[in-house]
């Protein structure tokens, strides 16, 4: 069977799939399936409420006689399958003449098709599909590659399909480090104790912030040299000499240096410290009689560090443990850190933005070809180069820099600063 190429230009669900997540049907009493058109395809877990797999569906299924939005849909719980994204009954139950059926993708709160306006699917199901224009999925780049690249006559005579896949994910990898808008988002509760769980998606930080009562972010600052998560706690003996279990490896402990950075005042590390702060600790800072002179020298703290002298916080990355751990102050904060993930993660991460669509074409053929032995070099070059510069215009697209935003900042530069 020949491969179709995917026409990612056309729209292809109507407005009450995109906005509602619902596609409806009619009965004829003899047919039995009833194929759907969403973009996102249909998971059936199992029809049965009462198995544990019900849960997984993203999906419900409703029916009516009336066909009135509300009360009259009740779910439909009897046995049906899913086939290539179509809902498919059993034989001889094929849905009454005239009967309603309709299709609604899950939503958070669950409920009845259309009782009230948030059960129309405004849900995480619906919601991963809003904006989806924007994007080509990756299994559609991997058929348009091998239509439009592949076969007699071009410069691909023949690939194999699992090498076409496997280039694509490469550059999906490739371009979301520095290309592709890839940075997601985590909004999470500091706990007491001050560490949390990097995201299983995470490959590096881009920022991280903590939200104040205004909403407003925040930045939070790496620690660097302040403080460090120790990546081996080994615990020691009298003589400092490492211990073992019985099984030869080295007993780990908690890590000493992160419950001191727990427990620190930060007012004695950034500076804004206040008279309650002057304790014993405080002379490890060479304050000189700070009670006879807070009033007239407060502010005057010449030669501090100005990574230090800030009093939002800070963090650092717990690599052994796969979290990151912040300073004391930020205890049961609101923060939100964003992040670069691969592109690979989900099944909703691997689709590519149209405006680089181009790019990831070049980026497959020049990565085939450059494989293959006995290829001449100078094509390898001129696939190399057509690459890296469809690459370049895919970032200047994919900049989103509005020359109203630049206006907007640059008024500010306008101001005169006296001395």
């Amino acid at each position: 069977m020949a491969i179709q190429p995917t026409n990612s230009g056309l729209i292809t669900e109507t407005g009450r799939q995109y906005f509602e997540g619902a596609q409806g049907f009619r009965g004829d009493g003899t047919e039995l399936s009833f194929p759907t058109t969403f973009n996102t395809d249909l998971f059936l877990g199992s029809w049965n409420q009462n198995d544990s797999d019900y849960a997984l569906n993203n999906f419900k299924l409703y029916t009516s006689v009336s066909g009135s939005p509300g009360s009259a849909f009740q779910e439909y719980v009897n046995s049906f399958s899913v086939v290539n994204n179509a809902v498919v009954f059993p034989a001889g139950f094929a849905p009454a003449d005239g009967l309603f059926i309709v299709v609604q993708l899950k939503i958070l709160t669950g409920g009845k098709y259309g009782s009230t306006p948030s059960e129309k699917a405004y849900g995480q199901t619906v919601e991963d599909n809003y904006g989806s224009y924007q994007y080509v999925k990756l299994n559609d780049i991997v058929n348009n590659f091998l239509v439009g690249y592949v076969g007699q006559g071009k410069l691909l005579p023949d690939s194999k399909r699992t090498d076409v896949i496997f280039h694509a994910k490469r550059g999906m990898q490739e371009f979301s480090y520095d290309t592709l808008k890839s940075i997601k988002s985590s909004e999470l509760t500091i706990p007491d104790g001050l560490t949390l769980v990097l995201p299983q998606d995470y490959v590096n930080y881009v920022k991280m912030s903590f939200i104040d009562n205004f909403g407003v972010k925040r930045p939070l600052y790496p620690a660097n040299n302040l403080t460090i998560s120790p990546y081996n706690t080994q615990i020691q003996d009298s003589g400092g000499i490492p211990t073992q279990d019985n099984f030869g490896n080295d007993i780990e402990g908690t890590s000493i240096t992160q419950e001191r950075w727990h427990e620190a005042n930060d007012s004695l590390i950034n500076g804004s410290w206040t008279m309650q702060d002057f304790t014993n600790d405080i002379w490890a800072y060479n304050w000189d009689n700070p009670s006879a002179w807070f009033g007239a020298s407060q502010g005057q703290m010449y030669g501090m560090e100005p990574q230090f002298s800030q009093t939002n916080g800070w963090f650092n990355m717990n690599e052994r443990e796969g979290k990151v751990s912040f300073s004391s102050n930020l205890k049961g904060r609101l923060i939100v850190l964003e992040y670069v993930s691969d592109g690979l993660a989900t099944d909703l991460d691997t689709k590519l933005p149209k405006l680089a669509e181009e790019a990831m074409y070049a980026y497959i053929l020049h990565a085939i070809i450059s494989t293959r032995a006995g290829q001449q070099e100078y094509l390898v070059q001129r696939l190399k180069k057509d690459k890296s510069s469809k690459l370049r215009n895919a970032k200047i697209r994919l900049s989103n820099i509005k020359l109203d935003e630049i206006v907007q900042v640059m008024r500010g530069k306008s101001k005169w600063i006296k001395n």
